[in-house]
């Protein structure tokens, strides 16, 4: 019942909305902290960003509270990540449905030849797109004509914004490969929480094992448990890897398996893979996330 009188409000407020601001500012919400942290380095201090998600959050799981509905009302752009990642939120943005405002799934516009299908999501396709860096320069130049299209006067800063960003990414791509050339190929086996990191493993020669599917939705169970972690001993997986947005006593509870059967596996550290570190911090960024979680990664399994 408040599901549904939740989406009659929503579809009240949208209905008479009135997109003039006291700042005469772009407003902009996001869903996710790495589409935050993207649309704030485009659109700088010309837009104002409200991102719905914060820290350690997962997208996969997150519920459109009633503080979330002033947020959507007052956004002339909705920016998320789309291909079902924010599952809960679906619903919302399509009756939503406004002749004024832009709802935008990036992942929409990314060619699905590129894309990692699986049988398990609703979708059809893995949204963990971000860990592929060349799909996070497309959303880049998604935004940017986007802002650019919304706000004409201030075109020509968003295009020199991406311009200064995208070369970031480039330098964050070199960066990257120097750090993962260093480990040993029979070493790249990337043992996490969820399948969050395809894209990533694709793109670095990584094979990765997820104990739980592509959502955080799916649990865990005993036989997968058992499954995984003979699979590390097989292939004498040094180290495996807790998420910050997910749970970590499913990864607690495949370390205790695998030791029970006379094999030693650490925890290798902490990822972050749906969601950024807090904000302020280096992990808080997307460049920082992902330098982390490489330096991560290569030091736990050489």
């Amino acid at each position: 019942m408040k599901k549904v009188l939740f989406i009659i409000a929503i579809s009240i407020l949208f209905g008479c909305k009135n997109t003039s601001t006291e700042s005469g500012k772009l407003q902009v919400v996001t869903t996710t902290t790495m589409i935050t942290d993207l649309v704030q380095n485009i659109g700088g201090n010309l837009i104002e960003v409200n991102g719905l998600m914060g820290a350690g959050v997962d997208p996969h799981l997150y519920k459109a509270s009633e503080g979330d509905v002033s947020k959507l009302y007052n956004a002339d752009i909705i920016f998320y990540n789309g291909l079902h990642l924010e599952g809960k939120l679906v619903e919302v943005f399509e009756k939503m449905n406004l002749k004024d405002q832009s709802t935008i799934s990036l992942g929409g516009y990314l060619d699905t030849k590129q894309l990692i299908g699986s049988d398990y999501f609703a979708s059809n396709y893995d949204p963990h797109v971000w860990f592929n860096i060349q799909f996070f320069k497309e959303f880049s130049n998604k935004v940017t004509n986007i802002l650019s299209e919304k706000d004409p006067k201030n075109a020509a800063q968003f295009i020199e914004n991406e311009k200064v960003y995208i070369k970031k990414l480039e330098a964050l791509e070199t960066e990257i490969s120097s750090i993962i050339e260093k480990l040993p190929t029979e070493k790249r086996i990337l043992v996490t929480a969820h399948d969050a990191f395809n894209y990533f493993g694709k793109q670095y020669g990584f094979q990765v094992v997820g104990l739980q599917g592509l959502s955080t939705a799916t649990e865990a169970g005993v036989q997968d448990v058992q499954k995984l972690s003979t699979f590390i001993i097989e292939n004498n997986v040094k180290a495996i890897f807790i998420e910050s947005s997910v749970p970590q006593r499913t990864i607690e509870a495949l370390q205790a398996s695998v030791i029970s059967k006379g094999h030693e596996v650490s925890i290798g550290g902490s990822l972050y893979s749906d969601a950024l570190g807090s904000t302020g911090t280096i992990e808080g960024t997307y460049i920082g996330m992902f330098q982390y979680n490489v330096n991560t990664i290569v030091n736990a399994l050489q």
